[in-house]
């Protein structure tokens, strides 16, 4: 006899109250769900319910293996679903959020690369620079930039994400190069979606209120005016990288560079992640480590 056996009857009259309930609930019939409970009594040496003709209600010992029995049955039937969706195909609509220039850039192609081999999936992506609230939303995924404000969502890391202050050669010949953050106030700095730089300082994050006479809410705006020679700039890894190399931006303050933050993929806190959000986070971690603005995240730049 299994030990697991009585178990499912059990738990079913428990909930329902009734022992025919309980056999329309399991697709069996009352004698046989009276035979397991009896067996199960006698296996255990105690009586788990007080029966009436009317009513069927859990003895003490009955209400504490209840408790047991309950996580006994959900802890089953987690592992039943964690190895079948191994193997199962996604499908289904699957809504998720990105900020709107590094959604178009990283993020929609490497979708549309998921798309393609699961062609029984919908997708419904917004890209908005609003921070959306996933569960109120009815969102499956978000990606986010940066620091993380959300303890309320599940959180893995995609990528890293490393920012750098920067400015073009023909600028630094003009005005000169910045050597401690108190020089960043005799600057022009080119503003984008905040005026507030995020620097290290002593071993602690310092936030810098900068002033300049440019601004917007874009970053590949604000890379454009930098290249130009308008002023200093404040961007992640991706937007300047091949400026870097190429020389065309300077890499400014190194020994100021705020701590790494990252590109993460957020999604609402539950048990048993679905298997479209689960194998879209892989390829988005695997898509983005081969992208070749993440091949060296911190190259070694000629300083000018």
């Amino acid at each position: 006899m299994s030990r697991w056996e009585g178990l499912d009857e059990f738990v079913a009259v428990a909930e329902s109250g009734q022992f025919t309930a309980a056999a329309d609930r399991l697709g069996v019939s009352s004698s046989h769900v009276s035979r397991q409970i009896a067996r199960l009594e006698e296996r255990l040496q105690t009586r788990l319910f007080y029966r009436s003709t009317r009513k069927v209600a859990l003895t003490e010992a009955g209400q504490t293996f209840l408790q047991h029995c309950q996580r006994l049955l959900d802890a089953r039937e987690e592992a039943l679903r964690a190895v079948s969706d191994l193997t199962s195909e996604p499908k289904g609509l699957l809504r998720m959020t990105c900020a709107v220039a590094y959604g178009e850039r990283f993020i929609v192609p490497l979708v549309n690369d998921f798309m393609a081999r699961h062609p029984q999936l919908r997708v419904d992506i917004e890209l908005s620079n609003r921070t959306l609230d996933l569960v109120h939303e009815g969102l499956d995924l978000a990606i986010r930039l940066g620091r993380l404000q959300d303890s309320r969502l599940v959180a893995t890391r995609l990528a890293p994400r490393v920012m750098y202050l920067c400015a073009a050669p023909a600028y630094l010949e003009r005005y000169g190069r910045p050597h401690s953050l108190s020089e960043l106030a005799r600057h022009n700095c080119l503003i984008g979606s905040t005026d507030h730089w995020d620097f290290l300082q002593q071993g602690r994050e310092h936030a810098v209120r900068v002033q300049g006479n440019w601004r917007c809410n874009s970053g590949q705006a604000v890379l454009d005016a930098a290249l130009r020679g308008f002023g200093l700039c404040q961007l992640p890894d991706y937007y300047v990288l091949e400026h870097l190399r190429s020389g065309a931006l300077v890499s400014l303050l190194e020994q100021h560079r705020p701590p790494n933050t990252a590109v993460w993929a957020l999604y609402p806190q539950q048990r048993h992640l679905s298997p479209k959000v689960r194998q879209l986070v892989n390829l988005l971690k695997e898509g983005l480590a081969g992208r070749p603005e993440y091949a060296e995240v911190q190259p070694r730049i000629d300083q000018r």
